[in-house]
């Protein structure tokens, strides 16, 4: 019924959260959470995420290196595309810009997220945008590389409306974490108002951002459906519509991946 579009189930750590992979996949399936997208912040540790969701055929992944992950040796196109040939790999990402973790000069990582764009036109792989503080940059760079040609979404949103307008202007979804439950995201709750039912995707970005109610404890898959419920009292309309159109638009983007049989899924 409902599809984490983002998560970090690497990053999940079995000690503070209580469950293994196995036993979250379960709490994720009895929530009625069919499939999920892990999502690669470094190459580093790709090769143990890949590892760990390969048993799993709900669990998919990408390959990229977050804005803010400083590396001895850059990513390169060639690498980017040949760690993508692989069916468990449905998008090129994350990867962006993020001003609020970094300061001094930003061309590395404007080159960074150019070879991204580059990555996900060659593979026909969607990419995965986060941005903070660099909205401006971001949709600017974009437009130069013709992002548009490769699609995608920006994922945990919390810009504004002008900057989700120049995404969607582009051919990219907008993704609402569960920080559109919180009580100060104001704007942020009107913008999920407004993004077109066609240009919306849910997610967790798990372990981080735990939703209301679950605010303070380690976010999981299974948490999606409070984003749902709530973009749904938003929208004054059904949980289940918001499941199903927010599943259509992530097999209509992330067009590699195959629906899964959530009664097979382990």
């Amino acid at each position: 019924m409902f599809i984490d579009s983002h998560c970090h189930l690497d990053l999940i750590d079995p000690d503070q959260n209580g469950q293994n992979l196995p036993e979250l996949l379960s709490s994720a399936r009895d929530n009625q959470v069919d499939t999920m997208l892990c999502v690669s912040v470094n190459l580093e540790n790709f090769p143990k995420m890949l590892s760990l969701i390969e048993p799993y055929p709900q669990v998919y992944g990408s390959v990229g290196v977050h804005p803010t992950h400083k590396c001895d040796k850059e990513p390169e196109v060639e690498q980017l595309i040949k760690l993508a040939d692989n069916p468990k790999i449905i998008a090129i990402g994350e990867t962006g810009l993020d001003y609020f973790h970094c300061e001094g000069d930003m061309e590395w990582q404007h080159e960074r997220f150019r070879r991204h764009i580059e990555a996900s036109k060659v593979t026909t792989k969607p990419l995965i945008i986060h941005t903070r503080d660099a909205k401006a940059d971001t949709i600017k760079l974009m437009r130069e590389e013709n992002a548009q040609d490769a699609g995608g979404v920006m994922h945990c949103f919390v810009e504004d409306w002008e900057t989700a307008k120049a995404a969607m202007d582009l051919g990219f979804y907008i993704s609402f974490s569960g920080i559109v439950t919180f009580k100060n995201a104001k704007e942020l709750k009107e913008i999920a108002r407004q993004v077109p039912l066609d240009r919306l995707l849910i997610e967790t970005d798990s372990p981080y951002l735990a939703p209301a109610p679950k605010r303070g404890k380690t976010n999981q898959p299974a948490y999606v459906k409070y984003v749902a419920e709530y973009i749904a009292q938003l929208r004054d309309t059904s949980t289940e519509e918001i499941a199903r159109i927010s599943s259509d638009n992530f097999y209509t983007l992330f067009s590699t991946a195959q629906r899964c049989d959530r009664t097979q899924a382990a």
